[in-house]
This record gives C-alpha cells, sequence and structure tokens, in this order.
C-alpha cells in the first residue's frame, strides 16, 4: 500500500500544495529558519515575519555575530522565544564546530540546541532529500485517521505506529515532498475538526473514513487541563519625550523584548511601586491574553507623583511606544492604555 500512497502524496503535493517563501529555496537555512518559526506559530503569521528576519540575518554567520536581544527583537510577533534563543545558539555553534554548515542528517541535526526529532526529520528530508520521517501535529492526524489508530495520542504505542508509517512513505527518492505533502493535508483538508474528506487524496486508503468517524482520531484525553494565571502590573507614563518602555530579560517569557515597566506575580502592582518608588494610584485598563499554557491579567496603572526615569539601560522613553519590539501583550497594553484616554 506504501507505493500507491506514495504516489497519491506526490501527485497531490505537485497540483495543490501553497506557494510559501521556503519552497521556493534549497538552502538548508532559511528551511532551518522556516521550520523553527513554523512551531506552534500560524504559517499566516510566519509568511509576515520570514523575510524580515533574513533581511536582517540572511546566513548563519550573520545570526551568530548577532547579539542575543537582537535576535529575540527581531524574533517579535512570533512568540516562544526560547526559539530564538536556540536558533542563535545553534548558529553560533555551527560557525565554531562546522565551518556554518547545517550537518546533512537528521541524527546529527539533533545535537544543534532547538533541533528535535521531527524538525531534524524536516530539514534532512526537504533540505537534503535524506529518507527520514517528519511527524508534525498536522501528519499526526493525517496518520492517525488513515490508520485509525485507537491508542491515546502521545502514548508509545500511539508513536511507534505514526513514526513506523511515516518512514515507510518517507522511503523513497522524493521524501521531502511526501513529508510536506502530508503537513499539507493536515493544514488544508484533514482539519481537526472539519475535516474535507471528499478532496482528500488518500480518502479511498482512509480506516476512519470507512468507519464514518474520523473526528474520533486521534484520540485524545478527556482529562481538562487548567491553564494557570499569569497576573502583570504595568506602568503608563508619558513625558514630553514619549511613553516609557523597559526592556524584558533574556530569559523566559517574551524574552529581550519591550513592555510597559512591569512586575508578575502576586503582589506585582506593590513590588513596581516599589521598584520605581512611586505609587501606582489609579487603574487606567486592563488586559486579558491567552496563551497556549497560560491565561495573562495584566492592569495598567498611573502613578501619582510621577516618577523620576532611572538611569537604566534596561529602561527607556519611546516617543512611538509601538513601533518598538513587542509582546502581543504589550502591545494590547499600550493600545488599552491610548483607548482609556491615558
Amino acid at each position: 500500500m506504501a507505493t500507491a500512497l506514495q504516489r497519491a502524496l506526490l501527485r497531490y503535493y505537485a497540483s495543490n500544495h501553497r506557494d510559501l517563501p521556503w519552497r521556493r529555496t534549497r538552502d538548508p537555512y532559511r528551511i532551518w529558519l522556516s521550520e523553527v518559526m513554523l512551531q506552534q506559530t500560524r504559517v499566516a503569521t510566519v509568511v509576515e515575519r520570514y523575510d524580515d528576519f533574513l533581511s536582517r540575518f540572511p546566513d548563519v554567520r550573520t545570526l551568530a555575530a548577532a547579539r542575543e536581544e537582537q535576535v529575540c527583537e527581531a524574533w517579535a510577533g512570533l512568540g516562544y522565544y526560547s526559539r530564538a534563543r536556540n536558533l542563535h545558539a545553534a548558529a553560533r555553534r555551527l560557525v565554531a564546530e562546522h565551518s556554518a554548515q547545517l550537518p546533512t542528517t537528521a541524527d546529527a541535526l539533533q545535537i544543534l540546541p532547538g533541533i528535535g526529532r521531527y524538525t531534524a526529520g524536516a530539514i534532512a528530508s526537504i533540505a537534503f532529500g535524506e529518507a527520514v520521517p517528519a511527524v508534525d501535529g498536522n501528519v499526526e492526524r493525517v496518520l492517525s485517521r488513515l490508520l485509525a489508530i485507537d491508542a491515546e495520542a502521545g502514548s508509545t504505542a500511539a508513536k511507534r505506529r505514526l513514526w513506523g508509517m511515516a518512514a515507510q512513505l518517507a522511503a523513497c527518492d522524493r521524501p521531502g515532498e511526501i513529508n510536506q505533502a502530508l503537513m499539507e493535508l493536515g493544514a488544508t483538508i484533514c482539519s481537526p475538526r472539519t475535516p474535507s474528506c471528499g478532496s482528500c487524496p488518500l480518502r479511498r486508503y482512509c480506516a476512519a473514513r470507512a468507519e464514518g468517524d474520523p473526528l474520533r482520531y486521534p484520540r485524545r484525553s478527556r482529562r481538562r487541563v487548567e491553564r494557570p494565571t499569569l497576573r502583570l502590573a504595568f506602568l503608563w507614563h508619558r513625558t514630553r519625550s514619549g511613553v516609557w518602555l523597559e526592556r524584558r530579560p533574556l530569559r523566559g517569557l517574551w524574552a529581550g523584548l519591550w513592555q510597559l515597566p512591569g512586575e508578575e506575580g502576586p503582589s506585582a502592582r506593590a513590588r513596581l511601586s516599589r521598584r520605581l518608588g512611586a505609587r501606582l494610584t489609579r487603574r487606567i485598563a486592563g488586559v486579558r491574553h491567552e496563551l497556549s499554557h497560560r491565561i495573562v491579567l495584566a492592569s495598567i496603572y498611573a502613578a501619582s507623583p510621577p516618577p523620576t526615569l532611572p538611569h537604566r539601560a534596561t529602561l527607556r522613553s519611546f516617543a512611538e511606544p509601538l513601533g518598538a519590539p513587542l509582546s502581543a501583550v504589550a502591545r494590547r497594553a499600550i493600545i488599552a492604555a491610548r483607548d482609556a484616554g491615558a
């Protein structure tokens, strides 16, 4: 059956794949960058940021020579900033140990920071033609339905069958196209809630379709996971020169990006008041922002009397704060304060 599936996938990909910037190149660096950007980020968002990032860091050596905060700033809007730090660390290792060249096999690629089994398989198959599988969330859904895998998603049994089938399909002379065809199917046809089974090139082979219940797969745990809440307190302070912003640390959430001066966690308002030597007297606005792993509740305050701008490298005045490299929650906080007439 694998040969028939391979032919169907290759025909489908040749005629139906989306024209995305990273599919117009065989440059391993650009393919690596796209795969890292696409981890837990929508394709449309990556399309917006991909060329801008490449204009600043067009190759491995340029990326390795940059400061970490510059890389995090260029990553603004993509989220999960540990990916940017790992990308930068990997570039430095490539320059130091591999003459700025990516390894050509999936096994060797996994030695680099931030490159796991899926990313290594994607890079090796697409950029170097290695016949290795690459199973991301989209591929997991396609193959779980194709095989009607009844084991719980994420279990050892499910992973063994998924990666085994993906390896069979990638065992050909065009593994990169096979892997991308599976990704494309999951992204455009075999969707989580409304699969278009009638348009699927694998429909005649699909066990879930034959059962009449493709939404049953992949089989997820029914346990509800409560996301923790992160509370933030921000200061809104405008002077003649602009609005105060500060740079976040290079580790943790929104690493290296700018935001209104803030604190997080319990007693955030009191700690921010003490740090700035100002009493936060009035709540101007609030923002609720949902991340995949937590809910962020931010409150924006005014201070009385106005604080004095300290001489700190991480805090400065911006004439147009929305032009700074901001996280999504920082951008929303600034807009909320402005909308409230601050």
